[in-house]
């Protein structure tokens, strides 16, 4: 059997981190605000007759085989630990070769290593015949992904590379819940540009870090994310109302909030690029997840996009041509 499974990366406007257990619980309505975009995760899955286990990665140009099922759980590390943590959980009973893509740069923050958890995990529920649904198998990728970070996830990541477009997810003691945001996606690919700083110094730790200020109490940061909740309320009414002008300004007020929240967040470049920007004609900026490089998302005007374009690569990032992605996962199984 082969079983070929992709899924979409996402770009974050507004809510961001409050996704992370427990903070959304201590902000009433929180809600973060996404959308998927056409840089992909995919992998190929491919059952053997001899138990072996082999993983690849092509993105990062490595490889790693185990003799068996048993002897991938009896490793003491892994060279490719997501995938490792993958195949750990859902045990195939015979051997596989996986072998895996990213189109997200490194440290993108883009969330290509949770479209990849996605990616794999809705291949792997197709081979073990687990039927898990789509909500289950987020569930089950979110906790494997923590495994092998070593510190909380948050959810958000993961909804536009199961369901594509644009999406709120309300977060609340239920849980958190995808809605999807009517949004003409032709005119919001009018006005985005993305712009790739790099990877972060240490691209692990500003949630973290964030989430533990939080947790202790640090009166700053909480009334930060206060702020924080409002202005993804306030991103979604404007999305939905397609007021670019207010979208554009709730995205720099996004900005200029969660870059209180830990030092690090922003970075010379990203400073630079963003104020850059705003001279062309952008109406806001932010970084894309948990900063210190990465992607810098921008909102514009559709007769400001190349001025913009072409600011960025003259401040020294990559500019990264993307769209909306409308789809979420998608999987073809050949017997």
């Amino acid at each position: 059997m082969i079983i070929n499974a992709k899924s979409p990366c996402r770009v974050d406007l507004a809510g961001g981190t409050m996704d992370i257990w427990p903070l959304y619980l201590f902000h009433d309505h929180a809600v973060t605000v996404n959308f998927a975009v056409n840089r992909y995760t995919s992998c190929e899955l491919r059952t053997r007759d001899d138990g072996k286990i082999i993983l690849r990665s092509r993105d990062q140009q490595a490889e790693e085989t185990f003799e068996s099922y048993a002897a991938l759980r009896a490793a003491r590390s892994y060279r490719l630990k997501l995938l490792s943590y993958v195949v750990r959980y859902w045990a195939p009973e015979c051997g596989v070769e996986l072998t895996t893509h990213s189109e997200a740069p490194a440290g993108a923050g883009i969330s290509g290593s949770s479209s990849l958890f996605i990616t794999t995990c809705a291949a792997f529920n197709r081979l073990t015949g687990a039927r898990h649904p789509i909500e289950k198998i987020r569930e089950i990728a979110q906790n494997i992904e923590a495994q092998t970070i070593r510190v909380p996830t948050g959810s958000q990541d993961y909804f536009p590379a199961m369901y594509g477009g644009v999406s709120a997810i309300e977060l609340d003691p239920l849980g958190s819940t995808r809605k999807a945001i009517p949004v003409d996606l032709g005119e919001l690919n009018r006005r985005i540009v993305l712009a790739y700083t790099g990877e972060p110094r240490d691209s692990g730790i500003n949630n973290w870090e964030v989430t533990k200020a939080h947790i202790d109490g640090n009166r700053q940061v909480f009334r930060n994310f206060e702020r924080i909740a409002e202005i993804a309320h306030a991103m979604r009414g404007a999305l939905e109302r397609a007021d670019w002008a207010a979208a554009g300004g709730l995205l720099r007020e996004e900005w200029a909030h969660r870059k209180k929240n830990a030092p690090g967040i922003s970075t010379p470049l990203i400073d630079r690029l963003i104020a850059a920007a705003r001279r062309q004609g952008a109406l806001g900026g932010k970084v894309c997840g948990a900063g210190g490089g990465g992607c810098v998302i921008f909102l514009v005007e559709p007769e400001a996009k190349q001025r913009v374009s072409q600011v960025v690569v003259r401040e020294g990032a990559e500019l990264l041509d993307v769209c909306v992605a409308p789809r979420g996962v998608q999987i073809l199984v050949k017997k």
